[in-house]
């Protein structure tokens, strides 16, 4: 664990005097990594805490974070708890688990350094969790800055003490000096992605490459190396922002090598707020606009990027309307939505035409969201139907669609306000409860 302090040291990742948050799951890594620093407290005059985010997504996950909280007091080391309920962001979100419960673990250590409780956060990621993402990032199809893996220190928030600490060595450290853990049986659930690697993929190929992890890091060393090399070729004086949402590009310099080209068009899209979803086949296009396209031409890209021809200039817009979070429940009143307009619930008599349905029919949890990802809703006359189809059929606009208020329950839909509502909470003549959903 000695490789810990030369990595502090070396990259200067705590300086003195400084708070650093220590996230502390109660698993075999962050034990260590917390028992860890604890113990160069004194040396390197700095201070710990622990930060626990109870996810939800566990009946043990409470007992793991009373684990936490009675180990620190044991120890002496301050700690924060917090609670989120990582399946409601997902569902509201229209996020996976994984993606949710890393927004939410971020959110809490973000706030504790806006609030000044800590100056860093210290993560226990290790080299096996940097092939990981080294082989998640390929196989989703990433280019060389992908293929550079977990950054040591990063926003000067994050600090990776561990990054070039082996597994063996963590277990070994933790058998040694008797720490406690606690065990989350979700890391040998498959169905994530990281874990299908870690338990599937890495396995087998350390059993015929036993140097597969270190090569790994050694490769993701030298895709830092060159990355960060071209990145510093890269001339941004070329950008003319015009701004929040648009920035130019001179078309003469898409003649450049394709590295430096690329890695200019990237800066742009992240000047204007776009960060993913643009692939080196939206670069080629954007290229070939530049050096051979009409004047007025344009692309359409993924997250609503409109790209021009102007001339001597390549214009990249960003045209997406932010959507904020809808969550309300269902109920007599109205609300209204951004880039919509106001939804209207009101009491009628079954015999009113619109949109009406039966309350009686509707889920108690019904409420009102945006569409995501998996949404169906029932045709009249029976059969389900993906939303996104019947979204279409109804002729609403692709750019409007993420707009459009919902009344749903998990994934199925009952009402889509203003074009429809679901079989299942259609009128009949045993109605006695009718609500009619009016848009203005």
């Amino acid at each position: 664990m000695e490789k810990i302090y030369k990595t502090i040291v070396e990259n200067n990742l705590i300086r003195k005097g400084e708070t650093i948050g220590v996230a502390v799951s109660g698993g075999q890594d962050s034990m260590a990594l917390l028992h860890y620093l604890a113990s160069l407290q004194s040396e390197l005059d700095f201070e710990i805490v622990a930060i626990h985010v109870d996810h939800s997504l566990r009946e043990t996950s409470a007992q793991d974070a009373l684990f936490v909280i009675n180990y620190c007091k044991k120890n002496h080391i301050r700690a924060y708890k917090f609670k989120v309920d990582v399946k409601k962001l997902a569902e509201e979100n229209g996020s996976s688990i994984e993606t949710a419960a890393r927004d939410a673990r971020y959110g809490v250590f973000q706030s504790l350094v806006a609030r000044g409780i800590v100056d860093k956060v210290a993560l226990a990621h290790h080299a096996q969790d940097q092939a990981e993402t080294i082989l998640l990032h390929l196989f989703r199809g990433a280019g060389i800055s992908g293929a550079r893996g977990m950054e040591i220190e990063k926003q000067k928030i994050y600090i990776r003490p561990m990054l070039s600490v082996g597994k063996d060595e963590i277990i070994r450290y933790v058998t040694d000096n008797e720490i406690p853990f606690v065990e989350d049986e979700t890391n040998s659930m498959d169905t994530f992605q990281r874990n299908f690697i870690r338990n599937k993929i890495l396995p087998l190929v350390t059993s015929r490459f036993p140097g597969a992890i270190t090569a790994l890091n050694s490769f993701a060393q030298a895709c830092r190396e060159d990355d960060d090399y071209i990145n510093s070729q890269v001339v941004t004086d070329a950008l003319t922002v015009e701004g929040p949402k648009t920035v130019k590009i001179p078309c003469a310099y898409f003649l450049n090598p394709q590295p430096l080209s690329t890695r200019l068009v990237f800066k742009a899209l992240e000047m204007i707020g776009v960060y993913k979803d643009v692939e080196r086949r939206h670069i080629e296009l954007i290229k070939e606009l530049a050096l051979g396209g009409q004047n007025g031409s344009k692309l359409k890209l993924p997250m609503q990027v409109s790209v021009f021809k102007e001339y001597d200039y390549i214009t990249l817009t960003n045209e997406q309307k932010e959507r904020k979070i809808l969550n309300v429940k269902f109920r007599c009143g109205s609300f209204e939505v951004e880039n919509f307009g106001k939804v209207t619930v009101k009491r009628v008599e079954p015999k009113v035409e619109g949109l009406v349905l039966d309350a009686k029919k509707l889920p108690k949890e019904a409420s009102w969201r945006f569409r995501r990802e998996g949404d169906y809703i029932t045709k009249f006359g029976g059969g389900t139907q993906k939303l996104k189809t019947y979204l279409s059929q109804k002729k609403i606009p692709l750019r409007q669609r993420d707009f459009v208020p919902v009344l749903a329950e998990g994934s199925e839909v009952f009402v889509v306000a203003g074009y429809g509502i679901s079989d299942k909470v259609r009128i009949d003549e045993k109605t006695k409860q009718a609500y009619q959903i009016i848009v203005s």
